[in-house]
This record gives structure tokens, sequence and C-alpha cells, in this order.
């Protein structure tokens, strides 16, 4: 099984086990007199199976993320990591442009009213937007890529 299969099966058991919790609470309790939507001791029993396999993928992509090696980035999991920060950086400096350009602002300014300055280089700050959302689409298709091409270890 290749890595990219196996992070969706593990995205797959996460949506099961929801939906299983969801129909769990749902079939609880009942009213006397009634029968139950359904068993719940039989959905808490499936619940358990797909959450047991769901560890052993999760630990097998924890592994196999810890091992390969992506050239110069290093392990799928230092490329993970790069990604997520440069995740966050874009975050913090686009919100930094958009709030330097006065965009939670009103619109129009009466004469009374004191001018807002930007404290920020709102050019750069976009500029350096475009060239972090640049790395990490780049980032992003290296690792689909070894997904696609790395097989999943024990």
């Amino acid at each position: 099984m290749k890595l990219a299969e196996a992070l969706a099966e593990r995205s797959d058991a996460v949506r099961r086990v929801e939906q299983l919790r969801s129909r769990v609470v749902g079939s609880a309790r009942y009213q006397e007199g009634e029968a139950p939507a359904e068993d719940a001791a039989a959905l808490l029993a499936e619940t358990a199976e797909v959450l047991d396999r769901l560890e052993s993928l999760i630990r097998r992509i924890n592994r196999t993320n810890a091992a390969v090696v992506m050239g110069q980035d290093g392990t799928v999991t230092d490329a993970l990591a790069r990604r997520d920060v440069l995740r966050m950086r874009h975050a913090v400096v686009t919100s930094a442009a958009e709030a330097a350009a006065g965009r939670d602002q009103r619109a129009r300014q009466l004469r009374s009213e004191l001018t807002m300055l930007s404290a920020l280089p709102v050019a750069e700050l976009r500029a350096q937007a475009d060239v972090l959302a640049r790395e990490i689409r780049e980032l992003d298709m290296r690792i689909q890529r070894t997904n696609w091409e790395a097989d999943l270890l024990d």
C-alpha cells in the first residue's frame, strides 16, 4: 500500500468514527415501550474495530513519514513541519497586510476623525505573502508526489 492510500484510508476511518459516534449517541437512550433506533452496543463494538484500524494506520503513517527522505526537504515529517509553519507564516503576513491596508476599517472617514496611517509596508507584505504561497504550493506538491511513491511501512 502506498502512503497516499493509507492517508485516504485514515481520513475515511476518522469520518466513519464520527458517524458511528453520532449514531451511538442517538441510540444510547430510548423511550420505554419503544425499540431503540439502532443497537448502541453493536455500534460501539463497530466503533472500537474502526478505531483499532485507525490506530494501526496512524502508527504506520507516522513511521513512514519519519523514515522516508524527500531529498533536501529531509524526511516527510520534516517537510510536513515546514509546510505547517509556512502556512502559519503566510496567515500572519496576510493578516498584517490586510490590517495595515485598513481592510477592517470603515470605508469613509469624517473630516473630524484622525487619519489612520499604516505602520507596515503593505505592498512588501503582499509580495512576501505571494512568495510564501508559492513555497507552500511547491512543497505540498513534493509531499503529494512522495505520498504516491512511498510504500507504507509496517
